[in-house]
C-alpha cells in the first residue's frame, strides 16, 4: 500500500508541469481546437447557394440571402428537416428571411427526412445532380462548417463546393469556453467530428 501511494505520489508530481503549462496556455490551445471547427472560404459565382438545416435562428438562412444579394448566385435551396411541430424546418425558414426584406422567389424549399447532417448531405446531393448544378456555395454555421464540408465533398463528385459561414450567436472559435452555450455547442460537435472521422 505504501508503495503504491509512492507511486501515485510520485506520477502527481510529474504530471504537475504539464497541467501547469495546460492551464497557463489554455486559451491558446482550446481555442485552436475551436477554430479547427471552422472551414471558411471565400464566395464564388454559383448556381446555387444551398442551405443546410439545423439552425433555430436564422443565420444560416439570412447569409445565403446576403450572398444572392451580392450577385453570387440566383436562388437559394433550403435544406428543411423535419421535427418543427410537424413541419419542415424551409417551411419556417423561408418566411422568416421573406420577413426580413428578400423576395421569397429567390427561395427553393427543399423538405425531406433526413435525421443527420450525412443524410441531409445526401438527399442534398442528389436534388443537385438532378437540377444539373455544377458550383455551389454551402452556407451552415461556423462550428458546422468542417464537418459540413468534408461530408459534402466526400459524396460530391462532379460537384465544385465553397463553404461559407454563417455566424452563431452562442460560439465564438477563440471564446467558446467563456458560456454555457459556448461549451455545449463545441463539445456535441466535436463528438460528432470523431464519430464522422471513424465513420460512426
Amino acid at each position: 500500500m505504501r508503495l503504491e501511494r509512492g507511486f501515485a505520489k510520485v506520477a502527481l508530481l510529474s504530471a504537475a508541469p504539464l497541467l501547469l503549462l495546460l492551464v497557463l496556455t489554455h486559451s491558446l490551445w482550446m481555442g485552436w481546437m475551436g477554430a479547427y471547427l471552422v472551414d471558411s472560404e471565400q464566395p464564388f459565382r454559383a448556381d446555387v447557394v444551398v442551405v443546410l438545416a439545423g439552425d433555430a435562428y436564422g443565420h444560416r438562412i439570412l447569409k445565403a440571402a446576403e450572398l444572392v444579394k451580392q450577385g453570387y448566385a440566383q436562388q437559394v435551396l433550403v435544406s428543411g428537416a423535419p421535427g418543427f411541430y410537424d413541419l419542415h424546418e424551409s417551411d419556417l425558414a423561408i418566411p422568416f428571411a421573406v420577413r426580413r426584406g428578400f423576395p421569397r422567389e429567390w427561395f427553393i424549399a427543399m423538405p425531406h427526412q433526413g435525421h443527420s447532417t450525412e443524410e441531409e448531405v445526401r438527399i442534398i446531393i442528389a436534388e443537385l445532380h438532378r437540377r444539373n448544378v455544377h458550383r455551389v456555395i454551402l452556407v451552415t454555421s461556423d462550428y458546422h462548417s468542417r464537418r459540413a464540408a468534408h461530408l459534402f465533398r466526400s459524396h460530391s463528385e462532379g460537384l465544385d463546393v465553397r463553404m461559407v459561414t454563417a455566424p452563431d450567436d452562442y460560439f465564438s472559435a477563440y471564446g467558446w469556453w467563456h458560456t454555457r452555450e459556448g461549451r455545449k455547442t463545441f463539445f456535441l460537435e466535436w463528438t460528432k467530428t470523431l464519430t464522422s472521422m471513424v465513420g460512426m
